[in-house]
């Protein structure tokens, strides 16, 4: 998910990507816009890449800040200048509402394909959300992605080795919200060392009953599970699938678990959700 304005990125970073964000778009004398990929890493900012167009986020941060983003940059490639533009410069991290895009990914029409996402576009559309709560406005997006948010019910978390410690304040969250977790061994014995009240169950490989029968018998309603690799016939991979196929929501990194607590949070807990035109906000 896209969200605007950042809702982690310590002020810090921000003020690096736009620094870096200027120096890049002067000296490439760029007219009009430009897309550049970052990735951040212990608050380490790194340019993946910068093209001289537009991007799909575009009319996501248009619609964001109220800006036509795409008219003004057409007129400035064909000559004019910003002064001579009606333009309104917006500090998008001034706006008080959070808006989220999500990608619409079809995995459902694709038997066996893993749902891990990567640089390749697997998408075949995008939706947003919006609301003056970042957990509202994560939810919503989620729900016009077809994805369900459950409040309540049995999650299972199987995490690998590097996410083991991250995974705690995370499942802690899940069991306060009233969850009953059922992890694999080593992500089990990782959180009854942490005071979480947890079940253990088998891996796939491991014998039956497994985790997979649960899917199967309606036992299971949210499913975390960070990949250990890209191996195609690993646990993770027909458990993912298999997901798919139940219409289970299956969760593959940290942030994203993260954000998805908090739009169950204020789904369980907020009254009311509610659902006006965009220019209302």
């Amino acid at each position: 998910a896209c969200v605007m304005p950042p809702y982690t990125l310590p002020e810090k970073v921000i003020n690096i990507i736009k620094e870096y964000t200027f120096k890049i778009a002067h000296n490439l004398k760029v007219r009009g816009l430009i897309n550049i990929q970052y990735a951040i890493k212990n608050s380490t900012v790194y340019v993946l890449e910068a093209n001289p167009r537009a991007s799909r986020t575009v009319p996501f941060v248009s619609k964001t800040i109220k800006v036509p983003i795409a008219k003004i940059a057409a007129r400035v490639m064909t000559g004019k200048k910003l002064k001579e533009i009606d333009f309104k410069r917006v500090d998008c991290l001034s706006i008080d509402y959070f808006s989220v895009k999500e990608a619409v990914l079809p995995f459902n029409r694709f038997p066996g394909f893993d749902t891990i996402l990567g640089p390749e576009m697997k998408s075949t559309g995008e939706v947003m959300g919006i609301d003056r709560s970042f957990g509202i406005a994560f939810a919503k997006s989620q729900i016009a992605a077809n994805q369900i948010l459950p409040t309540s019910g049995t999650v299972f978390l199987s995490v690998n080795d590097k996410d083991k410690k991250n995974i705690i304040p995370v499942a802690l969250e899940l069991h306060n919200l009233g969850f009953k977790i059922i992890a694999t061994k080593g992500t089990s014995e990782i959180l009854e060392s942490s005071g979480i009240m947890c079940d253990s169950v088998l891996k796939i490989s491991e014998g039956r009953p497994n985790v997979l029968d649960m899917m199967k018998n309606d036992e299971i309603d949210l499913i975390i599970n960070t990949p250990e690799g890209s191996n195609a016939r690993s646990d993770g991979y027909f458990l993912r699938t298999a997901a798919v196929m139940q219409n289970i929501p299956s969760i593959t990194t940290i942030s994203a678990a993260s954000a998805f607590i908090q739009g169950i949070k204020e789904l369980k807990f907020n009254t009311s959700v509610d659902v006006k035109c965009i220019q209302d906000y």
